[in-house]
């Protein structure tokens, strides 16, 4: 599992997904760290002031935070699979040749 560039991702065609909102050339891990950091500490502080007093505009910006928040840990998830295994067109290549693999051995095993 560990060698799975898609296990961070619920299917592979969530993976897929990811990939494709990143063309071409990714971002690095440490400017995506960077702004990662920046945003968790931006919604941790709304979210302190939110427990002092509600406010309906402060709300929305922490709740868009999260969004991008998500987005970001989607976008280095992509880099990180990218750095270590490719583009994403071999993983996925290299993932299909795997399951041809498999069903073959299984259908070659039920035979015998």
């Amino acid at each position: 599992m560990g060698s799975n560039p898609t296990s961070g991702f619920a299917s592979r065609a969530e993976f897929r997904a990811a990939a494709a909102r990143y063309p071409g050339q990714l971002r690095t891990l440490t400017d995506i760290r960077r702004e990662l950091d920046e945003a968790i500490e931006r919604r941790a502080a709304i979210w302190e002031a939110l427990s002092e007093s509600p406010d309906t505009s402060q709300s929305a910006e922490a709740a868009r935070l999260t969004k991008q928040i998500d987005e970001l840990w989607d976008e280095a998830r992509a880099a990180k699979a990218y750095v270590r295994f490719g583009s994403p067109d071999l993983i996925l290549a290299r993932a299909r040749a795997e399951d041809r693999l498999e069903r073959e051995s299984r259908r070659v095993r039920r035979a015998a």
